[in-house]
């Protein structure tokens, strides 16, 4: 784990005079991959189990298009950790992350189409590293970046902090971007390997178990950054070459989507 405060060293639920719960503690990480993605070995028993041992409370587990490796998740999640059910889509402009869903969305879809279809189930909608040049980001380039800015009225939150981005300004300027346009700011593990769960998260006051929930606490989000060893970025293309191997490839767009 990399050196920060660990969920635990936060504290939990705080107390009135007479010893009742008065205001609740989550510790949150809202990106989060299991063996579903393409790109990870992580099993779904195996995440939540390391989650709930760092002291997290909430993990969105966020799989490259597709929700099954969530709900296999939340059905193994330990007491005391809440699993909720994402995804990462890869839109027509970049990713999206969704949360509280009860159906994948297709990739492919306009980013605001996206956002519209996870609006539908009830969903909140966050925009995952934002400025990281190296992979497929909403605004890793001049042109991208002009029509991020007609999104931010449409999402939830920002990553402000993705434990994955290597190099450059790309949390800076995701963290700039959030303050203005007025958007709250989360910490996240971005994890696709079991040493990297909870490593970045974000501590709520409230429940936020719900969307309704979440969207209420991530006005108190306080940043909680760290990052596992880079060496652990070497393990990518390993998981990506086996899954490969497996035929667990990146969910192509249906044929009529964009038509």
């Amino acid at each position: 784990m990399a050196s920060r405060s660990s969920a635990s060293d936060l504290g939990g639920p705080l107390r009135g005079s007479r010893g009742e719960v008065a205001i609740s503690r989550a510790f949150v990480d809202l990106h989060c991959h299991t063996n579903a993605s393409f790109d990870s070995l992580s099993s779904p028993a195996d995440v939540v189990r390391a989650a709930s041992a760092r002291g997290l409370t909430h993990l969105a587990i966020t799989d490259h298009d597709r929700i099954d490796g969530a709900l296999a998740a939340r059905d193994a999640a330990p007491s005391g950790l809440t699993v909720i059910v994402g995804e990462e889509i890869r839109t027509a402009g970049g990713d999206l992350i969704a949360t509280f869903l009860e159906r994948p969305i297709p990739p492919g879809l306009p980013a605001a189409e996206a956002i519209a279809a996870v609006r539908e189930q009830g969903g909140l909608v966050g925009i995952p590293h934002p400025f990281d040049r190296f992979r497929g980001s909403l605004g890793r380039d001049a042109e991208r970046a002009a029509a991020l800015d007609a999104l931010a009225p449409l999402v939830d939150w920002v990553e402000a902090y993705n434990a994955r981005i290597v190099g450059g300004s790309g949390n800076e300027r995701a963290a700039a971007f959030a303050a203005r346009h007025g958007l709250p700011g989360v910490a996240v593990s971005d994890a696709h390997s079991i040493i990297e769960v909870g490593v970045s998260y974000t501590a709520l006051t409230g429940d936020p178990s719900t969307a309704d929930g979440l969207r209420a606490a991530l006005a108190t989000a306080e940043l909680v950054p760290g990052r596992a060893s880079y060496v652990v970025r070497v393990f990518t293309p390993v998981a990506k070459a086996v899954q490969r191997l497996r035929g667990n490839r990146r969910i192509r767009p249906p044929v009529d989507v964009g038509r």
